[in-house]
């Protein structure tokens, strides 16, 4: 099936997109990132030869040497290899990298991750999620389901998915199942609005989970990010070519977002307004979906919390969109048991007096999320106490929402805050806030918040502060999570695997 330009790779570069990638000789500069090394094993599996480069050897990097995958790690390659077609970088690329630098010079031709994305995106049923928040769990849900039910989708998600093999697979050219049996192969990923980086993908079907402010280093304000969530929308084809937007009932901007597109538009939320109206027993952790007043479906979250519900249904929603059936649907969400990093549970410290702790760990970044995380554990493991290791950041993500973060952490009973983990930040930048700025804020709110420097010293801190009963959870989306492996140590007690036993359909 022919894409809707099909003349065309995107962007000024004009090759036909069907060319770009059986026979080609593919570098991936930053190969290391959950996308970027999905993206290489999805490439190489559509007959290209791909190789890659990144600063350090990770379990990502370990991954795409099994597969055959041949990396470079360390500083960048002044000398690329021979007979390059195409070279991929990651956001975090500048353009004076030498790797970038010696592509020019050569006359390679360059693509971001999204753009080359978009590319395969195009040759699919594309389905892209977005939104400030949820967009790794919603999309490994999506996927799970999809893969539950037989309609085998190629998936791109942010985040390491056990049950899904990783972050990545490749799946069948064509729906081999359901009533869209035949229709080109379904294709479930991830759209990031940083640096509009969305605006590159190519979707049949979307999601937008909410929209609020974030990365205000490149949007000017939250007007901005709106619009930057509506041209994405746009991007959807007519109704009558299959477009279809799934947005958040509430959260979502949905009226500045939505209006005058020529796909078509339905809600879903807790409001009975919504097209999709989600029911959520929260002691329970039951959810369940009315469409105009029945029941389509029902099932038991193993993620808690009202957000996790939220994800959960616009998996359903849009798992049963592109073919599956509810029953089945409901049985594969009930299955899900979770991904890296999102309300993740890593083990049990046994405390020297016989008593244990148990320790959890997150990516929370933004208030919102902060808040969310930290209401579903307390409801759902109900701790004697919650102690949360916070590490902000960038700068200016914690200067711009400083009294929203100072406001998200009601549910913790202490907060300990290491330096803020900065990314992408000026000089300028970061002399504007500190991690001192948020505990004072904290503070000022009757919050138990410590600063504490050097990083390693939260554990010493933990040592001496966790009583039996206590629940730790590490949170930010930079290096703070080592704190909770630290903390367990020898002591680890693993989660039950007992997911890797699951057949899949």
């Amino acid at each position: 099936m022919k894409s809707r330009n099909p003349t065309t790779a995107g962007g000024s570069n004009n090759e036909p997109y069907d060319l770009m990638f059986a026979g080609k000789r593919i570098h991936f500069i930053g190969i290391g990132g959950t996308g970027m090394s999905g993206l290489a094993q999805m490439l190489r599996n559509r007959g290209a030869t791909v190789m890659g480069s990144d600063q350090s050897c990770t379990a990502l990097i370990e991954r795409l040497q099994q597969f055959g995958i041949h990396t470079h790690i360390g500083e960048g390659m002044s000398v690329l290899p021979n007979d390059l077609d195409l070279v991929v970088y990651s956001a975090a690329i500048k353009g004076d990298h030498p790797e970038m630098l010696a592509a020019s010079e050569r006359s390679i031709r360059t693509l971001s991750y999204a753009e080359v994305l978009g590319l395969a995106q195009q040759q699919c049923t594309a389905l892209s999620i977005a939104g400030t928040h949820g967009k790794s769990t919603t999309t490994a849900m999506t996927a799970w389901v999809l893969l539950r039910t037989g309609l085998d989708p190629s998936v791109i998600v942010g985040a390491t998915c056990e049950q899904l093999g990783g972050g990545s697979r490749n799946g069948a050219a064509r729906i081999p199942a359901g009533r869209r049996r035949g229709e080109p192969g379904v294709m479930v990923c991830e759209a990031c609005e940083f640096n509009r980086s969305f605006h590159q993908h190519r979707p049949t079907i979307a999601v937008i989970n909410n929209v609020e402010a974030d990365h205000l280093d490149c949007y000017a304000n939250l007007e901005a990010i709106i619009q930057s969530f509506r041209e994405f929308a746009g991007l959807l084809p007519h109704v009558d070519h299959g477009g279809k937007l799934l947005i958040a009932h509430e959260g979502a901007h949905r009226r500045e977002v939505s209006s005058d597109l020529s796909c078509s538009v339905a809600t879903w939320g807790f409001s009975p307004s919504a097209d999709y109206q989600v029911i959520y027993d929260a002691k329970a952790q039951r959810v369940g979906i009315l469409q105009d007043g029945h029941w389509t479906a029902q099932w038991t979250n193993k993620m808690p919390g009202d957000h996790n519900a939220l994800n959960s249904a616009a998996a359903a929603i849009t798992a049963h969109w592109l073919g599956a059936e509810w029953e089945a649907i409901a049985e594969a969400l009930g299955e899900f048991a979770g991904l890296d990093r999102r309300s993740q549970f890593k083990g049990v410290r046994t405390l020297p007096s016989g008593g244990s702790v148990r320790v959890f760990d997150d990516y929370a970044h933004h208030p919102t999320e902060c808040e969310k995380t930290l209401r579903a554990l307390r409801a759902s493991e109900r701790p004697r106490r919650l102690i949360c290791v916070f590490q902000p950041h960038q700068a200016s993500r914690t200067r711009h929402l400083l009294a929203e973060f100072a406001s998200s952490f009601s549910n913790a009973d202490i907060v300990l805050v290491p330096d803020i983990c900065f990314s992408r930040d000026s000089d300028n930048d970061k002399q504007k806030v500190s991690s001192s700025d948020l505990v004072d804020k904290l503070r000022e709110r009757g919050t138990d918040a410590r600063h504490h420097h050097p990083f390693e010293a939260i554990n010493l801190e933990l040592e001496t502060l966790c009583e039996d009963g206590d629940l730790v959870v590490t949170m930010g989306a930079g290096p703070v999570y080592k704190i909770a492996e630290s903390y367990l140590g020898s002591e680890l007690i693993a989660p039950l695997d007992w997911v890797k036993n699951i057949r899949i359909a």
